[in-house]
């Protein structure tokens, strides 16, 4: 700013914004005057030469961190960030900036580091916690930066920038069920906030809810008249038809958030008779001893807390579970049957083990299945020379039995019998049994269900 401006500025009344001379002074009311101008490349050069005037001063240094960062200018803003925070150690926002700075240029783990030494010095700061986050997810330390990324929102839930990445990182993991809860009472309190109702609209997608996502989605696209969001492209697929299914995303938050009670509400209220049943049909088609001697190597599909271990315990010298969802299978670990826990989609864990099992156990899991064909097939490849399959499914009948499934209004799949032995053929495996049954009671009525055992050949 030269003299005929701040004259100008006197005559306006505007009184005068530094004193004449004062070059730092008048270099650091060019910047931020460009800053508020938005042009953050001009408020950048002033600051340089700020900074040549002063190079001793902190300030000028941390106003040049801010302006470059704004410019995009990733390693300018580490630079100026290292000066400001070297010469003034104790100004906290600069030493967030550098934290800040350090993960913008991709050096990850010294940004971890600096926002360890932020959270150690002040644990209760929601800004140190979300610093830390970001680091630690920009290192691909996930768990450690969702941890704190809920402390963060912990401390300030009211901060939506946070919430919205927390949410991000939580459908990433697997738990969009998670991130809409997190961003469902925000978006009340806000319901005009289109990127509220993207991020859930995206959660909603992740959980193969497609009504949800769609009613979510327009009402973000009425919130972003420029589609700035990228609302449109998703409205099409989902309208399209894409997503129907149940993703393992869904089945896995569904029941980790299930397992403390699971046990209490699927025997006590809704009659699971499922691992029972299974158990029943195995002892009659064929007794445990011209199955296999001493034991037969059991492999429980959707193990949950292991119910069905129960049943089949005394059939197997090994017993095996597997499960999509990590506190369901801490829950049957704890009840110490089976000798070999993991935690996996039942599918591709088939598939892994070619003539490893004596018999597959299913109960009341493959209705979070649609389409049985790649498991069919998977245990067919699994299972040893007269191996078995037994699993129970809901019986569809009416018109809606056309294709074979349907995904029902609970968010079960239902399949028809001709289904099963269709894909059963065409897998190669033998159906020794398909009979009707109830595996459970849904509002105190019996669900309609169909209980098969199909045999690989022995030959």
């Amino acid at each position: 700013m030269d003299r005929d401006s701040t004259a100008q500025a006197d005559r306006e009344g505007a009184g005068p914004l530094v004193q004449p001379g004062d070059v730092p002074g008048i270099l650091f009311q060019t910047g931020y005057d460009r800053l508020y101008a938005a042009d953050a490349a001009g408020a950048a050069r002033a600051f340089r030469l700020a900074c040549a005037a002063d190079p001793a001063s902190g300030e000028a240094w941390g106003a040049l961190a801010d302006s470059t960062r704004d410019a995009g200018e990733a390693a300018g803003a580490l630079a100026a960030c290292g000066r400001a925070v070297a010469l003034d150690p104790g100004v906290w926002p600069w030493r967030v900036a550098l934290a800040e700075s350090l993960r913008t240029a991709g050096r990850f783990e010294e940004a971890v580091t600096t926002g360890q030494v932020l959270t150690a010095e002040r644990p209760d700061s929601a800004t140190a916690r979300l610093v830390l986050a970001r680091a630690l997810a920009a290192a691909g330390r996930r768990d450690a930066a969702l941890e704190e990324y809920r402390e963060a929102v912990a401390l300030r839930p009211g901060d939506r920038e946070a919430a919205l990445e927390l949410a991000v990182l939580l459908v990433e993991a697997g738990d969009a069920l998670g991130a809409v809860e997190l961003l469902q009472p925000l978006s009340r309190r806000d319901p005009e906030d289109a990127e509220l109702h993207v991020a859930i609209g995206r959660a909603w997608i992740a959980l193969q809810e497609p009504a949800k996502a769609l009613t979510a989605l327009r009402r973000a696209q009425g919130l972003d008249p420029h589609g700035r969001l990228g609302c449109a492209a998703l409205i099409i697929a989902l309208e399209s038809g894409a997503g129907e299914d149940l993703s393992a995303a869904y089945v896995r938050a569904l029941f980790d958030r299930y397992a403390d009670r699971f046990d209490q509400d699927l025997v006590g209220k809704l009659g699971y008779a499922a691992p029972a049943l299974l158990r029943e049909a195995v002892d009659r088609l064929a007794p445990a001893s011209e199955l296999g001697a001493p034991g037969l190597r059991v492999l429980d599909l959707g193990c949950g807390t292991g119910l069905a271990g129960v049943a089949f315990r005394p059939l197997a010298a090994h017993l095996a579970g597997v499960d999509l969802a990590p506190r369901m299978i801490e829950k049957a670990r704890v009840r110490a049957l089976y000798d070999e826990l993991s935690v996996g989609d039942v599918v591709a864990t088939v598939a892994a083990a070619p003539e490893a099992w004596d018999l597959l156990v299913a109960a009341d899991v493959l209705v979070y299945l649609g389409n049985l064909t790649a498991l069919f097939e998977g245990a067919a490849k699994a299972l040893r020379p007269a191996g078995r399959f037994a699993a129970t499914v809901e019986r569809l009948e009416g018109e809606a039995a056309g294709t074979g499934y349907a995904l029902g209004p609970s968010r079960r799949y239902a399949h028809t019998e001709a289904y099963l032995r269709e894909t059963a053929a065409a897998a190669g495996l033998t159906v020794l049994l398909m009979e009707p049954c109830s595996p459970r009671r849904e509002k105190g009525v019996g669900v309609p269900g169909l209980l098969f055992i199909m045999e690989k050949p022995a030959g």
